[in-house]
This record gives C-alpha cells, sequence and structure tokens, in this order.
C-alpha cells in the first residue's frame, strides 16, 4: 500500500517528538452511568437501532435467550445461581497460596464468603466443570472441587485437588458474571427489576468477595510472584475485571437506588484489582497492551480523581496506561516504540501474536474513540505502517506464515476494518478510501461485511456493529501491499514470492528473534501447487507441556540444520538472529527488477555449539506453471570436532519415497542412531519409525498428497546433492499442528505422522554442504526437470557449490555458490558470486544473474563490477535488458561498456 504523502508528513513529524510528548487525556469526561460503551442520552439512539435494524434485533433475542430462564428461576430461587460461584463458601479464606504455577492452598478469614483462585497457570486438566444444574451447590470441600473426568468412560464426577483443574475456576466465574453483566444490560434498557436482582445479587456476593481477597503469594519465590492476577495466575487474563466493570456501568443507577452503601467497596476493590495488573505482568510484549485494556475498562467506571483521598480515579488509570511507566506496565508509547519497527511496521513477536497486537491496539483506539470521542491515531504514527504491512505475511493461498507460536490461515482484517471506522469517524476521506481498498481485498466476506451474523452480546450493539463501507471506493490491487521480498530484522525475518494462488511459490525464512519464537536455527517454510507444504508443525500443546518445550519449540520439529544433535536454546523470548548477508530484489522493491529470480542469503551464529550457519535460498520461476528452489545450507563448528551435522525437512503428505537417481528405492533400515542416547536433545525420541542408508550418492524424496479421486495429487520432490560421510533419514515426526480446521487439507494433517527426511553428514558440512533443489508439481502435469547433477569448481575450491539443471523444455541452468569472493569455473563459465546462475534457453535466451559478486562470465558474456552487488542481465529475442544495483561493466567481446546502477531496462552494446 503507498503511503500517502500527509500520512507520511504526519508520521515524521511525529517521530521528530517520539518519546518526548505525551498524548492528551480526554476531556469533558461522562459523570453519569453506564458510559463504557454509550451514555444514559445515548439510550434512544440504540432503542431506535433495535426498532429499525434486524441484526440489532437479533443480537437483542440472542442475550435474552441466554439468560431469560435464569433470571426467571432467580425469582423463586435466588440463592441457586449465587451459589454456583466458585467461593470459599466456608473458609471464608483471603490468602491465596501457589507453588509456581500450581495452586497450593488458601488460609486466613475474612467476614464474607471470597472468591476461589483458579488451579493452575497450565491451563491443560482431564477435568471439567459439570452442567451448571450438576455443580454442588456453595461448594467447599476438604476434598476439592467434585468436578467431571473426562477422560474416562461415561464423564463420571469425581473430587479433585484444585491444582489439577487448570484454569476452569476462574473461567466458570466469569460465565456466571457474564449472565449477570447481560441482566444488567437489559435492565437497564428495559426497565424490569428482576434482571437488575439478578445481577445484583451475584455482583454483590462477587466483589464483597474480592475486596477482602489479597495478592496471591508464590511459596517458591519465583517468576510466577511477578505474573499472579486476584483471580488467576497472569494478569492478562484477569478479563473477569472487564465483565464487572461492563456489569457495574450497566447496574450503577440501580445500585445508587437500592444499595449506596456499597459503591465505596466496588469501587475499592475495582482500583485494588487494577493496581495490581500494573504491578505485575509483563511489558515488552503482547501483555502490556492486554493489560492496558482491562485498566482502561476499570478506569472508566470509577470516580473522577478528585473524589477519592488518595487521587487515583480514572484520570489517574487513564494516564497511566498512556502515558507512565513502571516496572512491568509501560506506557503506550513506549511499548509501540520498544515492539514496532518503524520501519516496517512489524511487530516483534512470532506472525500470530503480531497481528493480534496490531488488532488490539487499533480495536484500542476504536474504543477510546468510541467512549471519549478522542483519536489516538495522530499520536500512534506507526498503525498506518502496521496494518498496512500484514499482508506480507501472506503465501500465495492467502494462508499466512506461521513460524513461532502461529497458526496458518488468512490474514487478520480486523485492524484494516478499524482503520476504516476511526476515518469515518474523523472524516478522514483519504484514510477511509486507502483502508477500504484494503478491506475489500482481504476480508472473508469483503462488500458482505454488512450480512454477516452478528454475535448476540452487548459489545456487537457498538464497536462490533455492521461496517458500512462506502460503495465509492474499490477493492486495491495485491501489488500494493504485497512484494517480491520483504525483510523484518526485528524479528529476524525473510521473504521471496512470486505469484499468486496455485502457481505461486515462495519461501520464508526466519530465526529467533522476538516473543514467542522456538528454538529453529535458520527455519525454512516452503509453498507448492496450493499448500504450505514444507510447513511450521505450530506449538503442538500448551507452552508448558513438555511435548512443547522438547518437541514442538526445537530444531527437529523444524526444517533447519542441528549440530551435534545438541542445537537449542531458549525458546519463547529469544535473541537470536540470523545476519541478512544478501538479497533480490531489496525488500518491499515494487518495480524495476528481473522478476523471476530471487535470492536470500543468511548467516546465524548457533550458540549452543558454537557454529557458523549460512543458507542461501533461492526461487527460479521458470514458466506461468513451472519452477524450482535452490537450498545450500552450510554448517560447521567453530571450534572443530564436528561430530554430525543434520539436515531436517518435514513436508505434508501420506506418503514419502527416497530413491536414487534412477528412480530405485533406497534400501533403508531400522535405526536408533538418531535419538536422546548419548547425550543428545529428547526431541529426537519423539520421533519414530526411523530408518536409514549411507550413501554417497545424489538421491531425491518425493512427497504426495493424495487428492480426492478426480483430483491431481500434488507433489514435492527434493533432489540432494550426495557426499561422503552422508547418511539419510527417513522418520515419522509428531503431527503437524499448525492448520485449525484441517487448513483445507485431503486428509487428518494433525493426527497423522509428519513425514520427515534428515540428512546426517557425518563430520562438518561446510565443505560438504546440503545442497538441495525442490520441485513442487502434480501428477497431471508431472515434473518439468529432466535431471540434476552438481558439479565441481575446476580451479579445485572446497566451499564452492555447483549444480546443472535441465529441463524437459530443453533449457539449462548452470547454478554457482562461492564462498569469501573466491573465484570459480566451470566449462567456460566463472563467477565470485555469493549465488549466480547462467540459463539458457534452447531459442537462445539467456539469463546471467549475479548475486553478490563482482565477476560473472560465460556463454558469449562478461560481467565486472568494483564493488559486490547484484546484476541481472538478459537477452531475450535479440534485445538486452539489464538490472544492475552497482555500477557495471559489460563485455560481449567487443570491448567494455560502462553502466550506471539502473532499474530493469533494455540497454543497447556499442
Amino acid at each position: 500500500m503507498k503511503i500517502r504523502p500527509q500520512i507520511l508528513l504526519a508520521l515524521l513529524l511525529s517521530l521528530s517528538f517520539w518519546g518526548k510528548a505525551q498524548i492528551p487525556l480526554p476531556q469533558n469526561l461522562e459523570q453519569g452511568y453506564p458510559r463504557i460503551y454509550l451514555t444514559q442520552e445515548e439510550k434512544k439512539d440504540l432503542e431506535k437501532t433495535i426498532r429499525k435494524e434486524a441484526w440489532a434485533q437479533e443480537v437483542l433475542a440472542g442475550i435474552h435467550d441466554r439468560i431469560d430462564e435464569h433470571v426467571e428461576r432467580h425469582v423463586s430461587d435466588p440463592e441457586w445461581m449465587v451459589s454456583r460461584l466458585m467461593m470459599y463458601w466456608q473458609s471464608k479464606a483471603n490468602n491465596v497460596y501457589v507453588e509456581g504455577i500450581y495452586y497450593s492452598h488458601a488460609d486466613g478469614e475474612a467476614p464474607v464468603p471470597t472468591v476461589r483462585y483458579t488451579g493452575s497457570r497450565d491451563y491443560t486438566t482431564d477435568y471439567a466443570m459439570p452442567a451448571l444444574e450438576d455443580i454442588l451447590p456453595y461448594m467447599d470441600d476438604e476434598r476439592g472441587l467434585y468436578l467431571v473426568n473426562k477422560t474416562k468412560e461415561d464423564r463420571p464426577m469425581e473430587w479433585v485437588h484444585e491444582s489439577e483443574t487448570g484454569g476452569i475456576i476462574h473461567r466458570h466465574n466469569q460465565r456466571i458474571l457474564g449472565y449477570a453483566r447481560d441482566a444488567a444490560f437489559l435492565y437497564w434498557l428495559e426497565g424490569d427489576e428482576r434482571y437488575a436482582r439478578f445481577a445484583y445479587d451475584i455482583f454483590d456476593t462477587y466483589m464483597m468477595g474480592m475486596y477482602y481477597r489479597r495478592e496471591p503469594i508464590d511459596l517458591l519465590h519465583g517468576h510466577i510472584q511477578t505474573l499472579v492476577g486476584l483471580t488467576c495466575f497472569q494478569v492478562i487474563h484477569e478479563s473477569t475485571l472487564i465483565q464487572v466493570a461492563e456489569l457495574y456501568d450497566f447496574l450503577h443507577r440501580y445500585i445508587e437506588q437500592k444499595h449506596p452503601g456499597q459503591i465505596e467497596y466496588y469501587e475499592a476493590t475495582i482500583k485494588k484489582w487494577n493496581d495490581l495488573i500494573i504491578k505485575n505482568g509483563v511489558p515488552q510484549n503482547n501483555w502490556n497492551l492486554h493489560q492496558a485494556k482491562i485498566i482502561l475498562k476499570a478506569a472508566m467506571v470509577l470516580q473522577d480523581n478528585a473524589d477519592y483521598a488518595d487521587g487515583k480515579g480514572r484520570e489517574y488509570y487513564i494516564d497511566y496506561i498512556l502515558n507512565e511507566t513502571s516496572a512491568r506496565q509501560w506506557s503506550l508509547t513506549k511499548f509501540m516504540e520498544y515492539g514496532y519497527d518503524f520501519d516496517n511496521g512489524v511487530w516483534a513477536e512470532c506472525p500470530g501474536y503480531s497481528q493480534g497486537v496490531t488488532k488490539d491496539l487499533t480495536h484500542f483506539m476504536v474504543d477510546f474513540q468510541n467512549t471519549f470521542d478522542h483519536n489516538l491515531l495522530p499520536y500512534m504514527p506507526v498503525m498506518d505502517a502496521a496494518v498496512t504491512m500484514l499482508p506480507q505475511y501472506l503465501f500465495p493461498n492467502g494462508q499466512t506464515v506461521a513460524f513461532g507460536d502461529t497458526y496458518y490461515g488468512p490474514v487478520t482484517t480486523a485492524p484494516m476494518s478499524d482503520m476504516v471506522r476511526i476515518a469515518q469517524h474523523t472524516g478522514d476521506k483519504q484514510r477511509e478510501e486507502d483502508y477500504t481498498a484494503m478491506y475489500r481485498l482481504f476480508a472473508e466476506e469483503g462488500e458482505n461485511e454488512d450480512k454477516r451474523k452478528v454475535r448476540p452480546e452487548i459489545a456487537s450493539f457498538f464497536a462490533a456493529k455492521p461496517l458500512a463501507l462506502n460503495p465509492k471506493y474499490a477493492a486495491g490491487e495485491r501489488a500494493d501491499y504485497i512484494t517480491q521480498t520483504f525483510y523484518a530484522p526485528n524479528v529476524s525475518w525473510h521473504v521471496q514470492r512470486m505469484g499468486e494462488g496455485r502457481d505461486g511459490m515462495m519461501v520464508s525464512l526466519n530465526g529467533s528473534l522476538g516473543n514467542h519464537m522456538h528454538a529453529n536455527g535458520i527455519n525454512m517454510e516452503l509453498y507448492g501447487k496450493g499448500f504450505v507444504q514444507g510447513a511450521d508443525p505450530g506449538k503442538g500443546a500448551g507452552y508448558l507441556q513438555p511435548i512443547y518445550l522438547e518437541y514442538y519449540s526445537q530444531f527437529p520439529a523444524h526444517n533447519t540444520v542441528m549440530v551435534d544433535g545438541a542445537s537449542s536454546y531458549t525458546e519463547m523470548l529469544s535473541y537470536h538472529a540470523f545476519d541478512l548477508m544478501g538479497e533480490y530484489p531489496k525488500s518491499e522493491q515494487r518495480s524495476g527488477y528481473y522478476p523471476a529470480i530471487t535470492y536470500s542469503d543468511v548467516f546465524f551464529l548457533e550458540p549452543e555449539t558454537r557454529s557458523d550457519q549460512s543458507r542461501l535460498v533461492s526461487i527460479v520461476k521458470t514458466g506461468e506453471a513451472t519452477g524450482y528452489y535452490i537450498d545450500i545450507f552450510r554448517s560447521r563448528k567453530q571450534r572443530k570436532g564436528d561430530k554430525f551435522h543434520d539436515y531436517y525437512y518435514h513436508n505434508l503428505g501420506q506418503q514419502m519415497e527416497l530413491t536414487d537417481e534412477s528412480d530405485q528405492l533406497l534400501d533403508l533400515s531400522p535405526s536408533d542412531e538418531m535419538g536422546f542416547a548419548g547425550g543428545h536433545l529428547y526431541a529426537l525420541d519423539y520421533m519414530w519409525d526411523k530408518q536409514s542408508v549411507e550413501t554417497d550418492e545424489d538421491y531425491q524424496v518425493e512427497w504426495t498428497i493424495h487428492q480426492p479421486e478426480g483430483e491431481d495429487d500434488v507433489k514435492m520432490k527434493l533432489w540432494m546433492k550426495g557426499t561422503e560421510g552422508r547418511e539419510v533419514f527417513a522418520i515419522k515426526s509428531p503431527p503437524n499442528k499448525a492448520f485449525k480446521g484441517g487448513g483445507g487439507l485431503p486428509y487428518e494433517v494433525g493426527k497423522q505422522p509428519y513425514l520427515t527426511f534428515a540428512a546426517r553428514q557425518h563430520g562438518e558440512a561446510w565443505e560438504h554442504p546440503f545442497v538441495a533443489v525442490y520441485e513442487p508439481y502434480t501428477s497431471g502435469e508431472g515434473s518439468q526437470i529432466r535431471s540434476i547433477d552438481g558439479f565441481e569448481d575446476e580451479s579445485g575450491s572446497a566451499e564452492f557449490v555447483g549444480v546443472a539443471v535441465t529441463h524437459q523444455s530443453g533449457r539449462e541452468d548452470f547454478v554457482f555458490s562461492c564462498r569469501e569472493g573466491q573465484e570459480a569455473t566451470y566449462q567456460g563459465m566463472a563467477t565470485d558470486a555469493s549465488y549466480a546462475l547462467i540459463g539458457t534457453e534452447e531459442n537462445g535466451d539467456v539469463i546471467y544473474f549475479m548475486g553478490n559478486g563482482t565477476t560473472l562470465k560465460g556463454k558469449g558474456f562478461e560481467i565486472n563490477t568494483e564493488q559486490k552487488g547484484n546484476v541481472v542481465l538478459t537477452q531475450k529475442g535479440g534485445k538486452l535488458i539489464l538490472h544492475n544495483e552497482v555500477p557495471v561493466n559489460i563485455n560481449q567481446g567487443q570491448g567494455e561498456q560502462y553502466f550506471e546502477p539502473g532499474e530493469y531496462r533494455e540497454i543497447a552494446l556499442n
């Protein structure tokens, strides 16, 4: 998306005083109630909307359907629902103790029953809350809680210690508070006091119980002490407070009239809750924003600063999240400055969480604007870049990249629609047009957004009401938002892509920099024929589960190289980036380059074994529906003593075959060599059915995604150069868990083994690197590559890699990869480039591609530069077309001719 001049100017002006200016607070704060979603004066507008709009009538009917039976029961049995809250009914404990991530016990005694704490930070549990009617009233027993065992036949009820119940306690209380909030809203809207009494009885019981509760104490004195909230182990999950605030907002008039003496207790509880969320948490990632969202909603229902002896009213809390910084709660400005790359808009977490932060920030702006009529966008200049970069995550099939703790799926369009809403509210016609174009292109429903079913919840009347798009603004083009290469150094991610849809091609490389990342070295995701075939595995399980910690977040689960069976480092918040040594075309370049070849060259220091790792990956497009990938991975220990280097590649499919160059199956035998035994990673023992064979010959691997009858099967074929000391493995790995809902695949990918190929190089893998060619194709099309052969440098360079690719069409590609600028020669061709390709077509057309080099010669041309750089020269139909990023001299046998740097354009040689 092209940034309009006025948006760019606003960005530059804002950056000039970034970190100095404070975000001004909203003025003329509403004094009455309600005030979060709307005011009392705006009630008539809502009533009018409900009368006129079918969607609003459906929302209201849905809320009634959910709670009416409970309200009616409450008239004759006011204890029924209240007694099903999870409380310390008998003990009235006000002190809670945890041991790390698990609940321990509670003691002390308050004057009233208090709110029960949740069971664990790890939500994995064998137990479930019974149906409301089956819950023991006033449950508070030394034996624990009486719950459903999900793992046993017939799901019996059992007594279980609280520490084994995951997060179901606070979530259950949220459910009941949700009923009370909905009832409070209906009372305010319709005036039926039955709903008010139902809401009040639940609210008062819960809030007085929380008034006497204290911050939990970690008996281990560990990190968890800095994370805990009043209801659960992580303050970011204290969304109960949002429900409390919304409930209080709509019920406030009733409380003022019937129970005014309780207000000071309720507001003291809300403030205590807010203070704990500020005190605990994590400031440098998505936590900070989640905390701010909760604090803001709670602050909205408080009185002004002047109404409290400590001076901490709503202005105090609003200012705190916008402008103040403490150890675990940063100001909004510092938070964005820390996490966003202001050049490209990428947030420093894995793609799933990055999209979530951007979505939450735009939602925050919309909520703030709706509540206070105060536009935050001028004080958050990075948000234009943050929203417009989102499509850069996309593969040609419309799924996003999924490295780290991410799932494959469509790009989130909520930030785009939020920006449309903000532009409409502020009268910014240019922004409205820009973001409408973007939203129409990427939204699942596009112009039919207004026809989508709206959820039956209170928020749907306000922030989530259907978006009305201006019919004058058409959808944009993908080229406006997606570039052939994109590099985000703040998350160590580089992507190359060509084309869209089934025949598009794309390769994504990532290191491990930022939050929610895995220990994966230089990891690769690979696309082919409609699927992300070389897919990342997903997180696999909860973050605290052994299989996540020991397998899904570790090297062997990824498409990478592991050294000596030991490569690893801290997952989650990680600091291990690769260096981008070269790329073509430049990141975010939109025109003026040769479109049929891309490459990236990255270097990574693997910290566990102190190993140098280099990965050079290229896309070569040979036709509208054909092309291949080059992957050259070098790896060596800095201190020598290399035992082995393992190249892992996982591909989707129900079938995998390993063959020699003649397509004969390799004679594999069962192997126990790749396992934990011997001092290696636990991850290796999660893999099974391992078979291997030693070979110094070239070999091939083919994966097949069997499609339904009548459709062509989809394949990925890998050719790899053989070398001395090589052993190849066929392995079954734990299922790929990154595709929610099956991901459009024709088999249950989340339940089937992930078919894995591994190549083990005994000794170093620098002079004996992993050299691979990947070709995606379908059974109907067949492979378009006739043969692949490696070749050596005639000058004897040990670090050189050469590959000759011959196509069915007669095209021949010679691929060169040199190290340290050492020139290599082969059959009259020579180069010193990190990556070079000379390709010839049967009709005489030639392509000369030099990546990060100073010389390339052969087939009648010689290209020389003074400085290393990228140069592309094509001869097609008698015309010469050149793109040179550095000054270049070209010789066709009749003397050199000099060309200044320039975009892809036709030239003539004298």
